[in-house]
């Protein structure tokens, strides 16, 4: 099933919500190839380019909570991490000729969006006061020089 964006999946941390908007439209992409029944090399290129993209999200989102101070990063991480080994397998099972793509996309929406509404949600505050509260030219510097770090 597509997801609808929300207002209420928003963070308020601007290049955050940008991040996730674009994995929901990964998401969204896997749904309507696999709808439109298009072919495996067709979905094969967009599970890579969402999954590539949400590993880089959460590297992206680990240095922003760092340089925030945010306390609970290491719980934070364990939840990426346990993800990772969850979309890991997909993977193998996709590369193994398992039609697991609406699974995968699936898996990947209910994961986001209660990531989104719980554990991202935690972090907001600290982000916002801690880092977004400093000077716009120095969380703009880092911003720029994160992004490029992390989505090359």
């Amino acid at each position: 099933m597509k997801i609808q964006w929300s207002t209420d999946y928003e963070l308020g941390i601007g290049v955050i919500d940008a991040q996730h908007k674009r994995i929901v439209e990964y998401i969204n992409d896997v749904h309507d190839i696999a709808e439109n029944r298009g072919g495996r090399e067709e979905i094969d290129k967009v599970l890579h380019l969402l999954v590539d993209y949400t590993l880089s999200h959460f590297a992206f989102e680990e240095a922003l909570l760092e340089e925030s101070g945010y306390a609970e990063l290491p719980e934070h991480q364990v939840t990426h991490r346990m993800f990772e080994k969850q979309i890991q397998v997909l993977q193998e099972r996709f590369a193994n000729g398992d039609d697991v793509a609406i699974e995968l996309a699936d898996v990947l929406q209910d994961w986001l969006l209660k990531h989104i509404m719980t554990d991202d949600q935690s972090y907001r505050a600290t982000v916002k006061n801690r880092f977004l509260n400093s000077t716009p030219e120095k969380h703009a510097s880092w911003i720029k020089r994160a992004t490029k770090r992390f989505f090359s």
